[in-house]
C-alpha cells in the first residue's frame, strides 16, 4: 500500500499488533479516528493511524489515561509537558510503595505484633517536620536542663538523623529502628544518665565533647587489649587498667585509688548499654556516614576488668 491508501480496521490491526476490538474502542473514544468509511459504513484509517497507535500504546502502558492520551495525539498538550507532569506523579508513588516495602521488610524479619506493625507503619509515613519533631522530643529529654547546656550542641547535632528525601529501603528500616528506639523511655533514660554524668563533670570553661572523655579514653587503651585477645581478668590486663586509670587521674578531682575505679565503672556500665552502639550504628547509615566502631567489646572488657579490680 502507499502513501493514499487507507487502511482497513483489520489492517490496521496487524500492522500494530493491537486487535480490532482495541483499535475500536480507542476509535470510539476520539483518539485514533477514521480518515473516511466505505459505503456500507466500514471504518478506513490514514497510514499515520499506524503511529498514532503505536504512541497510544506506549502512553498505556506507561500509566497514562485516555483523556490525556487524546488531547496528546491531538496536540492539544504537549508531549513533554505530559511526560514531566507523569514522572513526577510517578515519583511519588514510588517513594510511597519503597516505604511500605521497607516496613514489609522490616516486618518479615521481627516478625512484630499487629501494635508493633502499625507504629513501624506510623513511623515509616512521618513526614519531613515529624520525624524532626520526633527527634528533638529526644534530645531534648536527654539534654534539657543538664549544666553547661549550652556546650551540648555538638553532641546534639552528631546524634541528629536526617533521613534523604529518597532514602534506600535500607535506610528506611533503619529509621523506623532508630525511631522506635529514641521512643524508649529506658533508653533516654540510660542516655540521659549518661550525658548527665559527664556534663556534672565539666569544670567551669571546659569545653564539652562529644562523648565522654572515659569513654574515649577506654576505646583508645583498651581496644588494644581486646584486639590482641588479652582477657580481663588475667595479670596481662593490670597495665591496661592502670594506663585507663591515670588517664581519668588527671580530671579534676579524680584521684588514683579505689574510689576512681569505682567511678570508673559507674561511668563505663552506663555506657555499656549496647543499645548505644546500636543508635549510632543506625544513625551512621540513615545520614550515609561511615559505620562507627563498635564499642561494646571494649567496655565489656573494661566493666568486667573494673569489677575484679573494685572488689579486690
Amino acid at each position: 500500500m502507499d502513501g493514499g491508501t487507507l487502511y482497513s480496521i483489520g489492517e490496521l490491526a496487524r500492522r500494530t499488533g493491537l486487535t480490532v476490538k482495541t483499535i475500536r474502542f480507542y476509535s470510539d473514544r476520539g483518539i485514533v479516528a477514521p480518515a473516511d468509511r466505505t459505503p456500507a459504513g466500514y471504518r478506513r484509517y490514514a497510514p499515520d493511524a499506524v503511529a498514532r497507535l503505536a504512541l497510544v500504546r506506549t502512553l498505556r502502558e506507561l500509566g497514562l489515561g485516555l483523556d490525556t492520551i487524546r488531547r496528546v495525539v491531538h496536540q492539544e498538550l504537549a508531549l513533554r509537558d505530559v511526560a514531566a507532569e507523569h514522572a513526577a506523579a510517578l515519583d511519588v508513588q514510588i517513594s510511597v510503595l519503597r516505604l511500605r516495602r521497607a516496613v514489609l521488610t522490616a516486618a518479615a524479619t521481627r516478625g512484630p505484633t499487629p501494635k508493633e506493625m502499625e507504629l513501624m507503619h506510623q513511623l515509616a509515613t512521618l513526614s519531613a517536620a515529624e520525624r524532626r519533631r520526633l527527634i528533638d522530643d529526644f534530645l531534648d529529654a536527654v539534654f534539657a536542663g543538664l549544666p553547661h547546656g549550652d556546650r551540648h550542641a555538638g553532641a546534639r547535632c552528631s546524634m541528629t538523623p536526617e533521613l534523604p528525601a529518597n532514602p534506600t529501603d535500607e535506610q528506611v528500616r533503619a529509621w523506623i529502628e532508630l525511631a522506635e528506639l529514641s521512643l524508649d523511655p529506658d533508653f533516654r533514660a540510660g542516655v540521659r544518665r549518661l550525658i548527665a554524668d559527664h556534663a556534672a563533670g565539666l569544670p567551669e570553661g571546659a569545653p564539652t565533647r562529644p562523648r565522654p572523655d572515659l569513654v574515649a579514653a577506654a576505646r583508645d587503651l583498651v581496644g588494644p587489649a581486646v584486639a590482641c585477645g588479652i582477657a580481663p581478668d588475667s595479670p596481662q590486663a593490670d597495665p591496661v587498667v592502670a594506663a585507663l586509670a591515670a588517664r581519668c587521674a588527671l580530671l579534676p578531682d579524680r584521684p588514683d585509688d579505689a574510689e576512681l575505679l569505682r567511678w570508673m565503672l559507674h561511668r563505663l556500665e552506663a555506657a555499656s548499654d549496647p543499645r548505644r552502639d546500636q543508635y549510632f550504628q543506625l544513625l551512621a547509615l540513615i545520614n550515609d556516614w561511615p559505620a562507627p566502631e563498635r564499642l561494646a567489646p571494649v567496655l565489656d572488657w573494661s566493666v568486667t576488668a573494673l569489677r575484679l579490680r573494685a572488689a579486690a
